[in-house]
């Protein structure tokens, strides 16, 4: 009888409970800032415009509603509540200025949380500021200059692996490139953060694994899988603990357990030290917290680490294989230098090269939006006034309070602004690597960490690891390029847009079915 009791009552609190969050959800969009916004309606009834963003192989729908509705905009999410989308520069810049004011929303936080742990990517505030200072020294220009070597030699087993396929195929092998990149750029984070040798391009040919690399295969799987149980534990956290484990949260559990206990026996291995030791005792984390958090780098630094990367090159020969004008170029660049194992210095001197990677990034910016929650009433400063559903302008996006209300969610959208016609010129959709010998003033507004572009974000929580992945990207290239040559196995207009868990990755759109694909013919380069 006690037991039905507290089973009840249980069952009260968390009805009670649910009916509150419910009930203030309907409050804060009844009196949302944004209602009057104009915007698209819902495309689909339960998830209003989210398909449209992560699922559709429509390559510019955010650019398609900034051309539509204007620089402000209000989209529909989960039920259809309102969240801000915005390329208003201004209102981009503030946003991201204001990290403790502006965080991930939970529900971002628990999915990346289940595949990354309590690292730099999930953690807010001081905490964030914390890790990011212990980060930091492991970024700067030295420490990837001595880790260029890793990264010639690896794009150099990758470049071997494709020329011996395209000998054993009559001189030219179709190869979807994802999975190869994601091997490769897997290794290299492997070797260059941590010593540690995945092997995955020279796996055993029955497909057996190491420790490491079979539990970050598990992990990464499951981020890229979300139903309605996960949606409705990012949202409650209370359902956490009350709703019952599946089997995927174990999977999940015993992969980062895997990465953990690893992660720590790198670490005394190495016997690395404290590199935060110049920092000011009430600034650093206790010796416990440390290790925990070097351990943590582990997920983190694989997944955040690897796959933006990955993409990146993923995109990069697309724009290669469809415009060989552009690939002979390069090539032609990249054979001049009589150094086939460059230093970073040599490969930041290459002027087209540079160009190349600046336009691969800015038109195919591997992750193509960050989503923030507002934390405290505010007031978001536009440059450009928008008018709303019932004519009035706006100067601020406030709410008639008036401020914009605790607890809405904002979509800062990367890929729509580094395209945006009105930054970029009418030709923002084209690829033209020679935009960056000028690159259009209006440009110096975006408020990007790097180049003018917001592929690696901006602000307090722009991505760490830029300069890492901008050399790791070029000692790609030059070795892959200067080897090889590549051609689209499929006509250009069949390649769409589909995002996973994290990235946006190419897909064939007449085979959706088979998910993210890059089918190209490869064949070695032959200098006449």
């Amino acid at each position: 009888m006690a037991l039905l009791k507290l089973a009840a009552s249980i069952a009260a609190t968390l009805g009670v409970y649910s009916l509150y969050a419910l009930l203030k959800v309907f409050y804060q969009e009844l009196t949302s800032p944004l209602r009057n916004v104009p915007g698209p309606n819902s495309d689909h009834r339960f998830l209003g415009n989210r398909l449209q963003i992560f699922t559709s192989v429509e390559d510019d729908q955010e650019g398609l509603w900034t051309a539509q509705y204007g620089r402000t905009v209000r989209i529909n999410t989960f039920l259809g509540f309102s969240q801000l989308f915005t390329t208003d520069t201004k209102a981009v810049q503030h946003i991201l200025s204001n990290s403790d004011l502006y965080q991930k929303p939970a529900m971002r936080r628990y999915f990346l949380g289940r595949v990354v742990g309590p690292g730099v990517l999930v953690a807010e505030e001081d905490v964030h500021k914390k890790q990011r200072k212990i980060m930091n020294p492991a970024f700067g220009p030295a420490q990837v200059q001595a880790l260029t070597g890793i990264f010639v030699e690896k794009s150099r087993q990758l470049r071997d692996l494709w020329a011996d396929r395209a000998a054993r195929s009559g001189g030219i092998a179709r190869v979807n490139v994802i999975p190869d990149f994601s091997m490769t750029t897997l290794d290299i984070i492997g070797q260059a953060g941590f010593k540690y040798d995945f092997h995955s391009l020279g796996a055993d040919s029955d497909g057996s694994r190491d420790e490491l690399h079979e539990a970050f295969i598990k992990i990464s799987a499951a981020g890229d899988r979300a139903d309605l149980m996960d949606i409705l534990k990012g949202e409650v956290p209370l359902l956490r603990e009350i709703l019952p484990r599946r089997k995927i949260d174990k999977v999940i559990d015993n992969s980062q357990a895997v990465m953990r206990r690893i992660g720590q026996r790198l670490l005394h291995d190495s016997k690395q030290k404290d590199s935060a030791r110049d920092i000011p005792e009430a600034e650093r984390l206790s010796d416990e917290d440390v290790l925990a958090r070097k351990s943590s780098k582990v997920p983190t630094f694989l997944v955040a680490g690897h796959e933006t990367t990955s993409t990146a090159a993923t995109w990069a020969l697309f724009a290669l294989a469809e415009n060989k004008e552009i690939q002979t170029r390069l090539r032609n660049e990249l054979l001049m230098v009589d150094n086939a194992n460059p230093s970073m210095d040599e490969l930041n001197a290459l002027h087209y090269l540079d160009c190349f990677v600046r336009e691969t990034l800015r038109a195919h910016a591997p992750v193509i939006a960050s989503f923030r929650v507002v934390m405290r009433d505010d007031i978001i400063p536009l440059e450009t006034p928008y008018t709303d559903r019932i004519g009035v302008v706006h100067e601020t996006i406030r709410h008639a309070h008036p401020l914009l209300t605790k607890g809405q969610t904002v979509v800062v959208p990367i890929l729509a602004l580094n395209r945006d016609p009105a930054i970029w010129g009418p030709d923002a959709q084209q690829f033209i690597p020679d935009r960056w010998e000028r690159s259009p003033s209006v440009s110096t507004s975006i408020p990007g960490l790097w180049s003018q572009m917001l592929t690696f974000l901006g602000g307090p929580r722009a991505c760490i690891g830029y300069r890492f992945s901008l050399v790791e990207l070029k000692a790609l290239l030059f070795t892959l390029v200067r080897g090889l040559e590549f051609e689209l196995a499929v006509p250009a207009a069949d390649i769409g847009r589909v995002a996973m868990a994290l990235v946006q990755l190419p897909t064939v759109r007449s085979d959706r079915a088979a998910g993210a694909q890059l089918p190209l013919l490869i064949k070695p380069f032959i200098q006449s």
